[in-house]
């Protein structure tokens, strides 16, 4: 049997832009996807903290150190700019691996840096 874990959390995060006419998904700053263990394409989830919207759509690398956070396409209509979000990402484990799985919780200040 599989269990779906919280694989990641990218907590607080302020929305930076939203791009109506871009095909879809969420652009992530590369370092913060980096250090969440986030890929390019990878499944994510949006939870809107302002209007209590959840999303599914997939991360797209955004430039490193920008602190961007974009949603593209039909998502960009779930968030403004400037919403807080928590991007959250899962894995699939079987029984063993359960037992031991750990999170990433990155958490950002209010210019989507990672705080020490």
């Amino acid at each position: 049997m599989l269990r779906t874990f919280l694989k990641a959390k990218i907590q607080r995060a302020r929305v930076t832009e939203t791009n109506l006419y871009y095909e879809g998904s969420i652009t992530i700053d590369a370092q913060l996807m980096q250090a969440a263990d986030i890929l390019p394409g990878e499944k994510v989830e949006v939870l809107n903290f302002n209007n209590g919207q959840r999303l599914e759509t997939y991360a797209i690398k955004g430039k490193p150190g920008s602190g961007s956070i974009c949603l593209n396409g039909p998502a960009s209509r779930s968030a403004s700019i400037g919403d807080e979000v928590a991007i959250v990402s899962y894995v699939l484990v079987d029984e063993q691996e359960a037992k031991s799985i750990t999170p990433k919780i990155i958490s950002v200040n209010e210019r989507n840096q990672i705080k020490d």
